[in-house]
Parts: structure tokens; C-alpha cells; sequence
């Protein structure tokens, strides 16, 4: 009997590895990080062995704070991730930070193209996809953030912006190459606010580029890659988002930063 397009889909997002990760941003200094991190770690291992079954786990502080939630961190199951890197491995490039050095403290995943990147830092889609090209060349997780602003949204433009965020960081690579990499749809005008866009809404957008995915790098491997939501992600809506098929997980900002918000949302939808 042959299998429908949508059964596969439902099973591909179940055998999917439901990914939280935590951006602190501007946020918190070494004791309160410190705090947070062993807060995190008595609630979500005290049962990781059935918790983290079908998740993962990730922080990613600010670059000041890598070297102590690494150490805080250490035998943790929780992943360690950056909020951001430069693409060359090492030069006279004032304040920044290489995926090398990033590397050596244990991270395993940078946040690429934030939305704070785009608009606040000026960084356009060409600085983004060399940043993804460099993560993946050290074998570091890029996790490719892609969404648009109110104006876009307001004037029905997400998903060609949204689309054209991801071929241009990804044009040019290889399925091969595209196997490392994790999406987060974050719509700016969710992000910080308060407003999220609804399950529907954001299962749409995804359900779109996970399409999109699978012309560019075939359907198989589009059907493996994770899809994030990012914007005002709370213990409150998480369930509902992400009982929807093509959404893999949170990128969580504002509740990521105290444990009774984040860790209910690591727990999300858990059997």
C-alpha cells in the first residue's frame, strides 16, 4: 500500500530530535549564569535519560560567558552554542570572535543571521551565508535564522523573504553540506513583543521551506532537517506550536532566562 505524502511527513517529525535552545543575548553576568545553569541542570536531568530521549538541550550565552557555562556545564547532556561568530578562522578582525576559538570551550552550534544581526548590526545575506559556510567547514551547527519584519508580514512578503534569506545562505552548498544545518523561522515582528504568530501560521512558513528545502536538496533530506520557531516563545504557547509537524523545536530568548520559564518549555509535548 502506498504511503501518502502526509503520513510520511508525520513520521520523519516524530523521528526528528526536537531541538530548545536557549539565547540569552545581552543578558545575565558569570554568578547569575552560573545559578542558571545549575537550576537547568536539577530540573531537566534528573530524568534526562527519558527527557532527552527525542530532544536536545542547548545554551547559548553570550561570548563573554562561554568559558564559565562551559565549565558549569561540564557532564551536563545540555549543549553549549554561541550567539554569533565571524567567518574567517583568524586575523586582524577587532572584537571578533573565530569558529576556532569557539570550538576550543566545546560549542557545538553558533546562531547565524539573528534577526538583531540583520537589523540592529547591518549584517546582510552574503556576511550570513559566509558565516554558515565557515560553521560548517570547523563542524560547528549553524543554526540559520531566516523571518521578516512587520512591514514584509503586513504586506504578505514573508515567505518570499524568508526563502530568499535561505537560498542565499545556503546557495552553492552541497546536500551533504546542508545535512549540518538547523533553520529557526523567527518573524521580527514576534520577536521581544509579546506577539507570537499562531501554530497555523508559523506551521505554514514552515511547512513552505521545508518544500523549498526539498527542491534545492531532495526530500529525504529535507524531511531530516530542523526547523525552529523563534519569536516570544513561552511555557504557554510552546505546546501548541510545536504539535505541529514541520516545527522541530524553540529558539527562545526573554524565557530562556530563568529556569521555572525555560525548563517547563524544554519539557513541551514530552511523552
Amino acid at each position: 500500500m502506498e504511503v501518502s505524502e502526509k503520513a510520511r511527513t508525520e513520521v520523519h517529525a516524530l523521528m526528528r530530535k526536537k531541538l530548545f535552545a536557549a539565547n540569552w543575548k545581552m543578558h545575565l553576568r558569570p554568578p547569575e549564569a552560573w545559578a542558571l545553569i545549575t537550576a537547568l541542570r536539577d530540573n531537566i536531568e534528573r530524568d534526562s535519560a527519558s527527557l532527552l530521549r527525542d530532544r536536545e538541550v542547548l545554551i547559548a550565552p553570550p561570548a563573554i560567558l562561554i568559558p564559565a557555562v562551559a565549565e558549569a556545564l561540564k557532564g551536563s547532556p545540555i549543549k553549549l552554542g554561541a550567539q554569533n561568530m565571524y567567518y574567517e578562522e583568524k586575523g586582524a578582525f577587532t572584537g571578533e570572535i573565530s569558529p576556532l576559538m569557539l570550538k576550543a570551550f566545546g560549542v557545538t552550534h553558533v546562531i547565524v543571521g539573528h534577526s538583531e544581526r540583520r537589523h540592529i548590526f547591518g549584517e546582510n545575506d552574503d556576511l550570513i551565508g559566509k558565516k554558515v559556510r565557515a560553521a560548517l567547514l570547523h563542524g560547528v551547527v549553524p543554526i540559520l535564522c531566516i523571518g521578516e519584519t512587520k512591514q514584509e508580514h503586513d504586506a504578505g512578503r514573508a515567505l518570499e523573504v524568508v526563502l530568499r534569506q535561505m537560498e542565499a545562505a545556503l546557495g552553492g552548498l552541497t546536500a551533504e553540506q546542508v545535512r549540518g544545518v538547523v533553520l529557526a523561522y523567527e518573524p521580527l515582528w514576534a520577536i521581544g513583543t509579546g506577539r507570537t504568530a499562531t501554530p497555523e501560521q508559523a506551521e505554514s512558513i514552515h511547512g513552505a521551506v521545508r518544500a523549498a528545502f526539498s527542491q534545492r536538496f531532495g526530500r529525504d533530506d529535507a524531511q531530516k532537517v530542523r526547523i525552529l520557531y523563534g519569536g516570544s516563545v513561552n511555557d504557554e504557547n510552546v505546546d501548541s506550536l510545536i504539535s505541529k509537524p514541520d516545527i522541530d523545536g524553540a529558539l527562545v530568548g526573554g524565557a530562556s532566562l530563568k529556569a521555572e520559564s525555560f525548563a517547563p518549555i524544554v519539557r513541551a509535548q514530552a511523552s
